[in-house]
Formats: C-alpha cells, sequence, structure tokens
C-alpha cells in the first residue's frame, strides 16, 4: 500500500576506502515527510550516508531503499531524490529562471510547462521577481534560494541537502534556516540535511542521527538529544556541558559513572548562601570564578571547584538582571539532582 514504507530505508549499509571503514552496518529508517538532520563530525561518514543515498557511492554491503523499492545498484539519474550541495554549481550563462528549469529541460518537459513550473518553484523561495537575473547579480542567500528552487522544481520524493549553509555568514545563515524549515513545511518533501553544526541541527530538525566513526552514536528528536544524551561523545558535541568521569562523579554528585550537566541547570550565588534556596534532591560545591563571558543575552561564568574541576554556568541577562560574579569571587554552585544526566557507553 502507497505511504506504508518509510521514504529511506538503509539496511546493514557499509562503505569502505582501503582499510577505512567510513560507514559501518548502518540501519536507519527516515519517515515520509521527516526533516531528518545527520550530524557530526569531519569524518564521522554523515556525508558519505548521503552520497550513498544520492548514488554518487556505491556501497561494499547493505542497501538502499526509496519508498520501498531497492535502488542500492541504480544511477543517480533514476533516484527520485535531488541534491544541494554547498557549492550551489548555478550556470553562471543563464538567467535565475533558466538555472531552474535546467532538470525540467533535460526530462525533455515542453517550454512553456517548464517556465510555469520554474516560476512556481521561484514563487516558493520568494524570488519569482528575480527570474530573468543572472546568478552574479545575486546575493549568496538568495544564490542559495536558487539552487533550492532548481532541487525542488522537478519535485523529488526527498531532497538531499550537504551543508547547503556553509558558505554564508551568521546572520544570513540563521535567517535562511527560518526560510528552510518553512520551506519544508509547505513542500512536505523528506529533507535530509548533513550537517557538522549542531544548533543548526537541533534548530531544523525533527529528529536528529549523531554520527561518530562511521555509525549513528544516538537517534532521537532534538530535545531527547539534548536534555538525555546517551553516551559522553553526544552530550559534549551536542550542545555544551560539563562532564564528571566516575572519580568527580562520585566526589561531587553522590553517584558512580559519568555524568553530565548543562550549564544553564547551574546556580551560582556568592558563598555563604549555600543554604538559601536549597531543597531536598540539590546539591552544591563551592569555586571560585575563573572567567565571565558576556555573550549579549546571557553570561557564561567559568569556576574552578574546590576539588579542581572546572565548570561552566549560564546565566540569562534580564532587562533588570545580568550576571553579578566577577572574576575571583567566591561562590557556591547549586544544581538539582534530576538535573543530571548519566552517561553510558554507546554500543
Amino acid at each position: 500500500m502507497p505511504g506504508t514504507h518509510p521514504a529511506i530505508r538503509l539496511t546493514g549499509l557499509t562503505r569502505e576506502f582501503g582499510t577505512l571503514t567510513a560507514v559501518d552496518r548502518l540501519d536507519l529508517e527516515i519517515a515520509p515527510g521527516e526533516f531528518f538532520s545527520m550530524l557530526g563530525p569531519s569524518g564521522s561518514g554523515k556525508t558519505t550516508v548521503l552520497r550513498l543515498i544520492a548514488g554518487f557511492e556505491q556501497p561494499n554491503a547493505g542497501t538502499v531503499e526509496l519508498f520501498g523499492e531497492d535502488v542500492t545498484k541504480k544511477a543517480p539519474f533514476d533516484r527520485d531524490v535531488n541534491t544541494v550541495f554547498q557549492d550551489y554549481a548555478l550556470f553562471p550563462h543563464m538567467t535565475v529562471r533558466d538555472n531552474v528549469a535546467y532538470g525540467l529541460r533535460v526530462r525533455g518537459v515542453p517550454k512553456a510547462e517548464r517556465r510555469a513550473r520554474a516560476l512556481k518553484a521561484l514563487e516558493s523561495v520568494r524570488l519569482d521577481h528575480l527570474g530573468d537575473r543572472m546568478p552574479s547579480q545575486l546575493s549568496g542567500g538568495q544564490r542559495q534560494r536558487v539552487a533550492l528552487a532548481r532541487a525542488i522544481v522537478v519535485e523529488p520524493k526527498a531532497l538531499l541537502l550537504d551543508e547547503p549553509l556553509g558558505a554564508l555568514d551568521l546572520k544570513l545563515r540563521e535567517q535562511m534556516q527560518v526560510e528552510l524549515k518553512q520551506l519544508q513545511r509547505e513542500l512536505g518533501i523528506t529533507f535530509i540535511f548533513v550537517t557538522h553544526d549542531q544548533e543548526e541541527a537541533l534548530t531544523l530538525s525533527d529528529r536528529i542521527a549523531v554520527f561518530n566513526q562511521g555509525r549513528i552514536e544516538q537517534l532521537g528528536t532534538p530535545a531527547e538529544l539534548y536534555d538525555r544524551p546517551a553516551s559522553r561523545f553526544v552530550a559534549d558535541f551536542v550542545g555544551t556541558t560539563n562532564l564528571f568521569d566516575d572519580a568527580q562523579s562520585r566526589e561531587l554528585l553522590g553517584r558512580p559513572g559519568e555524568h553530565s550537566i548543562r550549564p544553564e541547570r547551574l546556580l551560582v550565588a556568592p558563598l555563604g548562601s549555600e543554604g538559601a534556596g536549597a531543597a531536598d534532591g540539590t546539591r552544591g560545591a563551592a569555586g571560585t570564578v575563573a572567567e565571565t563571558i558576556y555573550l549579549g543575552g546571557s553570561t557564561r561564568i567559568v569556576i574552578d571547584l574546590v576539588n579542581g574541576h572546572r565548570i561552566s554556568a549560564l546565566e540569562q541577562n534580564t532587562s533588570d538582571h545580568g550576571a553579578d560574579e566577577q572574576r575571583g569571587d567566591e561562590v557556591w554552585v547549586r544544581w538539582r539532582d534530576d538535573d543530571v544526566v548519566s552517561l553510558s557507553t554507546a554500543e
């Protein structure tokens, strides 16, 4: 029955380059209409997985299914997906409209229909008024949207995006994140997004797979990955956190094993106020402020605890209150037991 299959199913997928195993027996399912991100450091295997889905690489073992069809041996142009790269690769001698319509032209779509569909695709990215311009006359963000329009005009079932925002400056990148998520919702197409930027993945995704050494370290929603990381690697890679090894956990937290606490979960007050606001299920430690870092909406406070462990806390800067702590201040750091996350070793 239509709609009963995952948009993408990877089974036992393996890709080796000589002695290097880039993707190691990967199993993964992505739902139709999902905004799915593959997140990880350089060399973790995420881009190789994208290229295997697109057909630009062939696996050494395993299968790739698109909407229930095994496409493992099919060429890229025989797969109902399209790819947007960081390098938009627009044709410099073609107008924006002709760039968008190029894929339809290759497919033999009549000229009048090509023009109408290209205009509709440009409307979806809010660039229909720039169809007669050349790529050199556009900003970086506009060229990125043209590349998106060119990818969606052929109506693929899935859109693969390989760090498409990486070349943009921070402000434009944040703007394009919002536009990209809105576009995905309007189109209802499965988006598979590759990035090494954890904040970008958290902002955009329905679910995220965190890659490490060719395997998925953890798979879940942004909230699950951030609030309940399954391993030290995920806790350290997704956001900023305070990590405690077994000895530190026993001393500070009163429990064995590795643990983490997010900086925003820590409360910092002057030393001597440790009894104020304390309640059952809370713990604390004394320390000295090593540095305060103003971040605009918040302040990061770096604290050296009396046992020698360095941690970071994050305080919001409100209209009537900023961080009061200064370098050299003696402070009491408090946290709730419920905010301590136990980290297991990912298998």
